[in-house]
């Protein structure tokens, strides 16, 4: 019989519930662009870079099948953990994790079929080592397919920021957050001329945008993905004694922005990026 035939799972188990609802809204828009220009090809290796949580490895590995074997790397252990849960209560048995760092695989030369990063580029901490690297791994005709967020990311907020930063007159701090950006987040240009000074050849980019809306400042500052993911930065900009004051001056002017326009939204513009070795 057919193996998936015999298939069987328990709405009661636990582990299986708290894996199969977990996919981030932070990165559904990105990984989403990113499936949509893989080529899917049988008996192929591939490689996540910055695999996280474990999408789009996860969804790669069932779209590809048995025959293709997936590498995830990420610095992360404790996310690792929890890709490895995911594959063992799916029953996945061609996907592989290993912690490590983009700018240093550990994986021979020529090696992969297909590379992709769904916004995990944005978190190396060298782009062009990362993209050498990658260049050395794929194999030649190799597919790099990758997707990151832009610098006018939350343009919204951070506007507010720099008036609220310029009318308490800390410009030293003005210049820290557009440093901030910029290492985090690099102009699409530069990015493009990293990626062909490594090699590659761009076939197609594609920019896109998602917003976040929320209520007001108070309820974006409490958002989860706002607390765990932006607001340590942020609050890097300002030395401590300046930070109460400053985030109150900020919440406030977002919530009269909020106030008179029905809510506040935050955009997040992307771009996916399609090469070949």
């Amino acid at each position: 019989m057919t193996p998936y035939l015999n298939h069987t799972f328990s709405t009661d188990d636990f582990d299986f519930v708290s894996v199969i609802d977990e996919l981030p809204f932070w990165s559904a828009p990105f990984g989403m662009d990113l499936l949509d220009c893989v080529r899917l090809k049988a008996g192929i290796k591939v490689l996540d870079i910055g695999c996280g949580l474990g999408f789009p490895l996860i969804e790669l590995s069932q779209r590809l099948g048995n025959s293709s074997k997936l590498f995830g790397i990420d610095p992360w252990e404790r996310a690792l953990e929890r890709v490895n849960l995911k594959i063992r209560k799916l029953g996945i048995k061609n996907v592989e994790v290993i912690k490590g760092v983009a700018e240093d695989l550990p994986f021979d030369d020529s090696y992969f079929d297909l590379i992709v990063s769904n916004n995990g580029i944005n978190n190396v901490d060298n782009i062009q080592q990362t993209f050498f690297e990658c260049h050395r791994v794929s194999k030649s005709g190799a597919q790099f397919v990758f997707a990151v967020n832009l610098p006018e990311t939350m343009i919204e907020f951070y506007n507010v920021f720099e008036d609220i930063l310029k009318a308490n007159s800390l410009f030293s701090e003005i210049e820290k957050m557009h440093a901030q950006i910029y290492s985090k987040r690099k102009p699409l240009n530069e990015v493009e001329s990293l990626l062909k000074g490594s090699g590659f050849t761009i076939r197609k980019i594609k920019i896109n945008e998602f917003k976040i809306s929320c209520l007001d400042g108070t309820s974006m500052f409490n958002h989860y993905l706002i607390k765990h993911w932006f607001l340590d930065g942020w609050k890097e900009i300002v030395n401590p004694e300046n930070l109460g004051r400053i985030f109150e001056q900020v919440e406030n002017q977002i919530n009269d922005i909020a106030n008179k326009k029905g809510g506040f939204a935050l955009t997040v513009p992307y771009v996916t990026i399609n090469s070949v070795k």
